[in-house]
């Protein structure tokens, strides 16, 4: 039987009449911990993903052992159910440590086994459990045949385990630095399947030897009762950088805003084009260049560099079937139109119950879209497969500026699990690799109103003519980009169709990827809806 006694601190404190090595076996304790423990603990934590729903109980699905030699912590899959209807599944490595100092993060209870007195601790804050991990994946068999299993890459040296530390705040993932040169990202959230950011980074780095990533390194995983083999942790190459993308383009809009005072531009006499021309930066106007600079210009054409060597890596593979090409389908087509739909009903729900949190611009819009509701429904439904003769291919998936590290004058792109809100099958699915072109195109347009929003006041120029400036460098920014892009692209004999069918996929991507945001806005920052929504409206007007 377990006792439970008030500790000296808020917490309760439990004890057991077994040891470590035999406490996940103990009924009394699972009971215990499933019951009375773990949900406060993991409703707090970051990586929790279930915060805006109502959670009803959590189960034990697997349990097993991470150890080397005599060193034993436990690895165990929760299933958290929800009153919603729907769970989630999540990756909890736990360890028992008896000195206080070892549990001052991640502490989940007080503990007495066998009258040992200890805590129980997440243990991807201790750094032995780091180590017991690397040095597992260090020491690994090409063929391993164990429930838990561990892959070492051809590129990792042997280097002894030395140090390791977070890497910065938890999202929903946990990664640790090791050595200052290598990173191991524990996935929180976990599915049924091989991780796509394993995947992916593994098939660039090894197979395709594409540089602009973080080199793959090895990886830890575990065959679940259903013989699925589930990534837990992935490790790839530290790459020192000077910040992410999106910090360099909000730096960049800043200086492009305050030039239209200090060189006194006026707003409505600058050049215009339409969307989507292909730019050279010769094409460029010298009104344009004067104000925006070269650097932001020649900085575009190195992103669409890597972005197309990225996607020719991924669209060159004939052998293994989870990479091939393919060309558009009527299953393709289905899947994709009840996926968008499904999506755009979610947002437009919310958006009508949340119309009390918009104002000004983001209000006015939120209303047209409420009322032009079925011209988008029209222009997802018209997605013809037959007209489309250009391929798919597995692409990043959730491709934005954020994902995109800035070093030595380049980009190192990282990241490749995908959208959060989409299932693990979703990910997995070959898509258009105009899809990615979009989502950085849409992080463009993003980087221009949040420099808006925060420096306006700044600028001596109404919102209106700030809008309007930004609209047109937009244009611009997308046109050097899509040139670049595309040449490589067909350079590289990797079909995207043809011109007419490259502007609808980047119209039809950029409305799906502008409903996508809307709902994350919605929910964290109503205030910055009105970007999605602008870009929304922009497809519509662009398209009636």
């Amino acid at each position: 039987m377990a006792k439970k006694k008030e500790s000296t601190r808020i917490q309760l404190s439990y004890e057991f009449n077994t040891d470590w090595e035999g406490l996940m076996e103990h009924q009394e304790f699972r009971k215990v911990f499933l019951s009375d423990v773990l949900e406060n603990f993991i409703i707090q934590q970051r990586w929790y993903g279930g915060k805006s729903s109502k959670l009803k109980y959590i189960e034990l699905q697997e349990y097993f052992r991470i150890q080397q030699a005599g060193e034993v912590y436990y690895g165990l899959l929760l299933e958290v159910n929800f009153y919603e209807a729907f769970y989630q599944h999540y990756f909890l490595p736990i360890a028992f440590v008896t000195d206080e100092d070892f549990a001052k993060e991640g502490r989940i209870l007080e503990i007495s086994l066998n009258g040992n007195q200890g805590y129980l601790i997440d243990a991807v804050h201790l750094e032995a459990f780091t180590r017991v991990v690397y040095e597992r994946i260090q020491s690994s068999t090409p063929v391993d045949t164990t429930k838990v299993q561990y892959h070492k890459s051809e590129f990792l040296p042997e280097d002894l385990f030395e140090t390791s530390r977070k890497m910065g705040l938890e999202q929903s993932n946990t990664s640790v630095i090791i050595n200052g040169r290598y990173v191991i990202k524990y996935f929180r959230r976990i599915y049924a399947s091989k991780n796509p950011d394993y995947e992916m980074s593994r098939f660039l780095s090894e197979k395709k030897g594409y540089k602009n990533t973080p080199a793959y390194m090895g990886n830890m995983s575990f065959r679940d009762h259903e013989n699925v083999n589930i990534t837990i942790a992935l490790m790839n190459e530290m790459l020192e950088n000077e910040g992410d993308a999106w910090d360099f383009m909000m730096k960049e809009m800043h200086k492009v805003f305050c030039n239209l005072e200090y060189k006194g531009i006026q707003t409505g006499s600058l050049p215009h084009i339409e969307m989507f021309t292909r730019l050279k930066i010769r094409d460029v106007p010298p009104e344009i260049i004067d104000w925006a600079g070269l650097n932001i210009f020649l900085k575009l054409q190195r992103l669409a560099q890597r972005t197309a060597e990225m996607h020719i890596a991924l669209g060159s593979e004939f052998e293994d079937t989870a990479f091939t090409p393919e060309h558009y389908n009527g299953d393709y087509e289905v899947w994709l139109k009840n996926r968008l739909l499904y999506q755009l009903q979610n947002r437009l729900n919310m958006v009508e119950n949340n119309m009390h949190k918009l104002e000004g611009r983001a209000l006015d819009l939120a209303k047209i879209l409420l009322e032009r509701k079925n011209d988008i429904r029209k222009r997802i439904v018209n997605f013809d497969w037959t007209k489309l003769k250009g391929e798919r291919i597995r692409i990043h998936g959730d491709y934005h500026l954020g994902q995109v590290l800035v070093r030595d004058d380049d980009f190192y792109l990282l990241d490749f699990e995908g959208e959060p809100e989409s299932t693990i099958r979703d990910r997995k699915v070959k898509q258009p690799p105009l899809k990615d072109v979009a989502g950085m195109f849409r992080s463009f347009h993003y980087a221009v109103y949040a420099t808006i929003f925060g420096h306006s006041e700044e600028y001596p120029y109404d919102q209106d003519s700030l809008f309007e400036a930004g609209e047109l460098l937009y244009r611009y920014m997308i046109g050097v980009f899509l040139d670049t892009y595309t040449q490589l692209i067909q350079d590289n004999n990797l079909n995207i169709g043809y011109v007419q069918e490259r502007r609808f996929l980047l119209q039809y991507c950029l409305l799906e990827k502008a409903v996508y945001e809307l709902g994350y806005e919605m929910n964290s920052r109503p205030v910055w809806a009105v970007i999605p929504l602008e870009g929304i409206m922009s497809i519509l007007k662009k398209t009636d």
